[in-house]
């Protein structure tokens, strides 16, 4: 652990925000995220973790966290890296979309007032010293890790010196710059492509498709595991034939990339009736025509979060909830019965 007086001087000072550009005035241009927000003096961002104070860019939640735990990493949901692994997992507050059913609203959209503080460091030491529990690194996670980015940035440089895996679960809307910047040091990456239409996307989020379907392909290109999660919302984004062209969207950067359609619940100031199973059932059947691995998320039926050879048929990993059972799989993650490549990461 760091010693106590470097955890304060390390929070005596603000943390200058990276990637912006003074125009003049006092006014700033932040260079993080798509959303490119030109800053006036004591105003914030989109995000309103980045504040202009006299004319520089500064990050208002380095260190802070609004949560941390030891989860399932299939909690995240990463059923392809890993499996029947765990990862302390960690968030702060503060989001670039404004998502009308977020279920993690009480930290996306204002600072909630248990906060605790951390250093990078600090943050690395409690996860190797989970390393015994079946930890396998840093999951940034529950609010949005991306306007988390300096802290990110600093405590995955740290965990990767010490072979500890970095995960982002994501909505994947930054710049190339940043992106490029961090991937480096990210080990795998679920990433939110919640819808394919931009009327849903800046109406109900505050964000547009293409830049999210970018980073899933320049993450895919750089090495990343990544693995898609589409929360499936009544009357939002549940037209099939606008889920068959994200399929095939998703399908010419890789058939192989998992994605989780996931069953939404009201939330927030969303209240539409949960998303109807029979629904699901349909769009999981149509998404496998074009994708090797799809799951189906809070439906909680082993049939649709087991994993299956896409090559001969036979379940590979049977998943009850958070118990998994690793059944045809040898070491080298290939089907024992075809020989068939499905697991680089086991």
């Amino acid at each position: 652990m760091s010693k106590p007086e470097d955890s304060m001087e390390e929070f005596i000072k603000l943390k200058e925000a990276m990637f912006y550009k003074q125009l003049g005035d006092n006014t700033v241009q932040c260079g993080l995220c798509p959303h490119n927000c030109v800053i006036k003096e004591n105003g914030v961002g989109v995000c309103k973790v980045r504040r202009n104070i006299g004319g520089r860019l500064y990050t208002m939640n380095y260190g802070e966290i609004s949560s941390i735990a030891l989860d399932p990493i299939e909690k995240k949901p990463l059923f392809h890296f890993y499996p029947g692994s765990s990862i302390i997992s960690v968030g702060t507050w503060g989001c670039n979309f404004k998502c009308q059913f977020c279920q993690n609203w009480e930290i996306s959209q204002q600072r909630p007032p248990y906060v605790k503080r951390i250093t990078p460091d600090d943050l690395v030491d409690i996860a190797l010293e989970y390393m015994h529990e079946g930890n396998l690194g840093i999951a940034y996670t529950y609010s949005e890790p991306i306007v988390w980015y300096e802290f990110v940035y600093d405590a995955a440089k740290l965990a990767k010196v010490r072979n500890l895996k970095n995960v982002l679960v994501t909505n994947g809307y930054i710049n190339d710059e940043p992106f490029d910047e961090l991937i480096p040091y990210i080990d795998a990456m679920n990433i939110d492509l919640k819808a394919f239409n931009n009327e849903f996307y800046q109406k109900v989020c505050g964000g547009r498709y293409e830049h999210v379907l970018r980073t899933i392909e320049k993450a895919y290109k750089a090495g990343v595991h990544v693995e898609v999660t589409t929360l499936v919302v009544p009357g939002g984004n549940d037209k099939l034939d606008e889920l068959e062209e994200e399929f095939k969207a998703l399908a010419e950067i890789s058939k192989d990339i998992p994605l989780h359609l996931s069953r939404y619940h009201p939330a927030y100031r969303y209240s539409v009736p949960a998303t109807r199973v029979d629904f699901l059932l349909e769009a999981y059947k149509l998404a496998r025509k074009y994708l090797n691995y799809v799951y189906l998320g809070n439906v909680w039926d082993e049939r649709y979060e087991s994993t299956y050879c896409p090559k001969c048929g036979n379940v590979v990993i049977i998943r009850r909830g958070y118990d998994v059972r690793i059944v045809n799989l040898d070491e080298e993650g290939r089907c024992k019965v075809c020989n068939n490549q499905i697991l680089k990461k086991l």
